[in-house]
């Protein structure tokens, strides 16, 4: 039965105040009706879009706000949220049409701008999209999307003092943001300034990430009275990365202080100290460190790294070279892929997990390849590493050898 304008009114109103009062669900259901009555009505169209974005549901938002767009060729928010479906959806060159014509619509909009870098930048089109966010915060100079999204393009080009005086300025409205101080510990960390950027790489305990902690007080460096617990923070003890960061960073907390480290069984028969299991009675535990904090708690740099602790084997050099990289190793090599039997490598090669810092740890000759994206542990300079005696950090294989 035909809906009279009265009732679709009502229906109409109806339908606003449930989407005020986040019942997007009923919303939807009653623009749905409306439209059916009026399908050539853009605002009808335009809010059933809307609802429906709202409830995730973006490729059936797509077709009414397609429409709506048409139908309301001036309105420049009917543009952007038809932009804004499409960026999801990953239809990125015709997200960058609407949000063409929506930049005609309302020019030097901060918003629309951002939104075109960010279509720009999923195109790889970097150049353009670093001018979008320009234009942007010409607009705004303290839009925190924008710029956030420009500290990014700035450091992949090495732009490292332009991106953190982007992230600087974010900080201004936001300085407790764990995901801000994350990405500005990052680019300090990566630049080898530990004193600037490992205060902030203590936020990531406030972002969203699972990272697992024992129900113990944090230490923050001061004298206690009982057991402290190093641990991993990551969630499987027996990942390759925490038994790796139990390797390199178990190091450096002096006497008297009675400490225990977490770690893997595995790795807990090749270590001196006390050794606990993930899961173990924390009875007599006065507080807890994770691995990656000690950095900061106890002040070290890359210049004035202790030494690691001795393990309970020493090496038992054989012929065979310890091989624990994904690369393949050259031709007529004796290769050695257990990590058990690194002890009787004479050299070992290896990408940067815990077999290769095993080897290192007992003083055999190691050379650990890093990527592009390699941990910020290991400072930006390749060569002799302080956190080894007999390590090189390299990234290619030196077969000549």
């Amino acid at each position: 039965m035909a809906l009279s304008d009265n009732e679709l009114n009502v229906l109409a109103r109806d339908a606003l105040q449930r989407a005020a009062a986040g019942d997007f669900v009923s919303a939807e259901r009653l623009f749905t009706q409306v439209v059916d009555a009026r399908p050539n009505s853009g605002q009808a169209l335009h809010l059933l879009g809307q609802a429906r974005l709202k409830l995730g549901r973006f490729a059936d938002a797509r077709e009414p706000l397609e429409r709506a767009a048409k139908f309301l060729p001036r309105e420049s928010a009917a543009q952007v949220n038809l932009a804004g479906c499409l960026t999801v959806l990953g239809e990125h060159e015709a997200a960058l049409v609407a949000l063409e014509r929506a930049s005609k619509l309302k020019p030097g909009d901060p918003a629309i701008a951002h939104n075109r870098g960010r279509a720009l930048e999923a195109l790889g089109r970097r150049d353009e999209a670093e001018r979008a966010y320009d234009e942007a915060l010409a607009a705004d100079h303290r839009l925190l999307p924008s710029l956030t999204a420009r500290a990014g393009l700035l450091a992949a080009r090495g732009d490292w003092m332009g991106a953190l005086a982007d992230l600087d300025m974010a900080l201004t409205a936001r300085p407790s943001d764990p995901q801000l101080r994350l990405r500005r510990s990052e680019l300090y960390l990566r630049q080898g300034d530990w004193l600037r950027g490992l205060p902030d790489y203590e936020a990531r305990f406030g972002s969203p990430a699972a990272r697992y902690a024992p129900d113990l007080p944090r230490w923050n460096g001061e004298a206690v009275e009982g057991r402290l617990l190093l641990y991993p923070e990551q969630g499987d003890i027996e990942s390759d990365a925490a038994m790796r960061d139990t390797l390199m960073l178990a190091r450096g907390v002096a006497a008297p202080m009675d400490v225990v480290v977490q770690c893997a069984p595995r790795l807990a028969q090749w270590l001196k100290e006390p050794t606990a299991r993930r899961g173990d009675p924390l009875d007599g535990f006065a507080a807890s460190a994770p691995l990656r904090s000690l950095p900061y708690l106890l002040g070290w740099t890359l210049q004035s790294l202790p030494p690691p602790p001795p393990l309970r084997r020493v090496p038992d050099r054989g012929d065979r070279i310890g091989w624990f990289t994904s690369r393949e190793p050259p031709a007529g090599w004796e290769i050695e892929r257990d990590p058990d039997q690194v002890a009787q490598c004479r050299r070992v090669v290896g990408d940067d997990n815990w077999p290769t810092h095993l080897a290192a740890r007992l003083g055999i000759p190691t050379e650990l390849l890093l990527d592009g994206d390699a941990d910020w542990l290991w400072g930006a300079d390749l060569g002799a590493s302080p956190w080894y005696v007999r390590l090189e950090t390299k990234r290619e294989i030196d077969a000549g050898r």
